[in-house]
């Protein structure tokens, strides 16, 4: 038999005018049998587009629809409804007039929606139609990540705990707490789906504040008012989770949380530090396989890659990734071994932690605790026959020693260095007291390098230059007619950040038989580096130039993360 609300639908999805007959009873069909929303049949079955179908079956119902990107809804429209409802049904309150609540949705045939969203509200109820995702967002963005989760803590009395006893909890055995694993998952799992890096829980005086960086800037997630009152809960959680000592909250500790989303495992180092209103937590998110890439998706320039594709195929010497922290040098480094690796060479990497797993390779985490620190670790490789060694960094003059050692005795050494630019490289190591005369014999190239934002696709936007700002900067006017120049603007795609994802920008420095005597006779970097760039060397804002022409990234991001040490870039 068929109900009057299918006949209803039926007649809808006619008027729609996206549908034949035939169509629409298959998708009533399917819908009964799979119990779920009409709008989630006619995507999975490729009928339309959400956005496409719901503005058609909008116009059928004679009800609004909107798009929920840029909305402004007022605090009190959003009071008339608790986060419960809204996360539950998937749906926000968009305005409220005459004693009606207008609310969005993306599933108007939800059994009882409209009786539901009445008793919750206390008002007469008329929808809008909005794609799910829109809801989503902006119900993140009004009430808070966790809204829904913080609402039941609240309304569980038992949860309400004193800071102090609440820190001799194990949480993860206190069945009313299960709300508070809840909300720290819900945390990791929006930080995942915006491909942030690094989550900080931040305590404030009166709030808890929650930051992610994505694409190496920080971004405020909205939280609920009141998370406040759980700041010890959520953090004995998390220190639960890392295998830290909940009860101690005056020192700072460390842990680990091994962890899966969407069957990826991911390792989330955990750091605690105590501040004057609570302890700060953070997390960096490391995604094991992901973060490997081959030589091919760095961004090299080509002639840079073909340079460095030399230089990572040598039989012996050590080649130098210098840069701050953030600045990718250990995504660059395993992409030189994830191409040179191969069943005839014997691979050993010492890193701490290990950030990315590699088959095939040998790797060892540092543990100071017990003793394994670089130059140990180092010390014994050297033992056991390897053809390359990767140092996750050179640190002091005993593992800068070893790594010398290793180098001239046949080995290939890839290891990272805190410096601006790439000839600082040479001087580093000798200020850290190695003899300038092993620097010249072991060391064979030198690669400085930084992060910028990759514009987004969708939404970038051809501009005008300002030449007289361009000149200021030391951007090359000449180079103008290479490409266009863009800048950032935010859609959907992107999430409002105007930006998706991150490549490298290079200089890279080969010491050739010019640059080596410079090296014995202590030469400063400036003189490195004028007789590199007569050699070829472009410098980092010369390549982030080039990113720039070609509508990659933008002229501020190159400015960002670029340092004003450019006189020299005319060659």
């Amino acid at each position: 038999m068929i109900s009057a609300q299918s006949t209803k639908l039926a007649s809808l999805l006619e008027q729609s005018g996206l549908f034949t007959p035939d169509q629409v009873q298959e998708l009533l069909e399917r819908k009964q049998e799979s119990g779920r929303s009409i709008t989630d049949v006619v995507v999975e079955q490729g009928l339309a587009r959400e956005e496409q179908f719901l503005e058609a079956l909008a116009g059928a119902m004679n009800v609004p629809y909107v798009r929920l990107n840029d909305a402004k809804i007022e605090s009190a429209v959003l009071e008339r409804l608790s986060p419960k409802a809204v996360f539950q049904y998937n749906v926000i309150p968009v305005e409220a007039a005459n004693g009606t609540l207008r609310v969005a949705t993306h599933d108007p045939f939800h059994p009882g929606l409209l009786d539901a969203l009445r008793m919750a509200s206390g008002n007469r109820v008329r929808l809008a139609l909005s794609p799910s995702a829109d809801i989503a967002k902006a119900a993140t963005k009004f009430y808070g990540v966790g809204a829904d989760t913080l609402e039941r803590m609240i309304q569980d009395d038992r949860i309400e705990l004193a800071p102090e006893d609440d820190m001799k909890k194990d949480l993860s055995d206190v069945d009313q707490e299960a709300s508070v694993v809840k909300f720290v998952n819900q945390i990791i799992w929006e930080a995942f789906q915006d491909r942030a890096t690094d989550i900080h829980l931040e305590p404030m005086e009166t709030s808890l504040r929650i930051r992610y960086r994505i694409d190496g800037v920080l971004h405020q997630t909205p939280v609920p008012a009141h998370l406040k009152r759980f700041q010890a809960s959520i953090i004995s959680r998390i220190k639960v989770m890392a295998n830290m000592d909940i009860a101690e909250k005056r020192l700072p500790q460390d842990g680990r949380i091994s962890l899966k989303i969407r069957g990826e495992d991911i390792d989330v180092r955990v750091s605690t530090m105590p501040t004057v209103y609570g302890e700060s937590v953070s997390l960096r998110l490391l995604m094991r396989h992901s973060g490997l890439t081959g030589l091919d998706k760095l961004g090299l320039a080509d002639n840079d890659e073909k340079i460095l594709k030399k230089l990572i195929t040598k039989p012996h010497g050590i080649l130098l990734v210098t840069g701050p922290t953030g600045s990718g040098k250990s995504t660059s480094l395993y992409a030189w071994l994830h191409t040179i690796n191969s069943i005839d060479k014997r691979i050993i990497t010492i890193e701490e932690p290990i950030e990315y797993e590699m088959a095939g390779i040998n790797q060892i985490q540092v543990r100071s605790e017990i003793g394994l620190t670089f130059a140990m670790g180092l010390r014994h490789i050297l033992r056991q026959d390897p053809d390359v060694i990767m140092v996750g960094e050179i640190r002091d003059r005993e593992t800068a020693e070893i790594a010398i050692r290793a180098a001239l005795t046949g080995h290939l050494v890839f290891s990272t260095l805190h410096t601006n630019d790439a000839a600082g490289a040479v001087t580093r190591l000798v200020d850290m007291g190695i003899e300038p005369f092993l620097v010249a014999s072991s060391v064979e190239g030198l690669i400085a390098q930084r992060l910028v934002r990759r514009l987004c696709k969708h939404c970038r936007r051809e501009i005008k230059p300002d030449k007289a700002f361009l000149e200021s900067v030391g951007f090359p006017l000449d180079r103008l007619e290479e490409g266009a120049i863009y800048e950032a603007v935010g859609c959907d795609e992107c999430r409002g950040t105007g930006f998706v994802g991150r490549t490298g920008i290079y200089e890279i420095i080969v010491v050739t038989d010019r640059i080596r005597p410079l090296v014995v006779s202590r030469a400063s970097a400036t003189e490195i580096r004028t007789v590199a760039m007569q050699q070829g060397l472009r410098p980092l804002r010369h390549d982030g130039w080039t990113k720039v022409l070609k509508g990659i990234t933008t002229v501020e991001e190159v400015l960002r993360v670029s340092e004003d040490n450019e006189d020299l870039a005319e060659t």
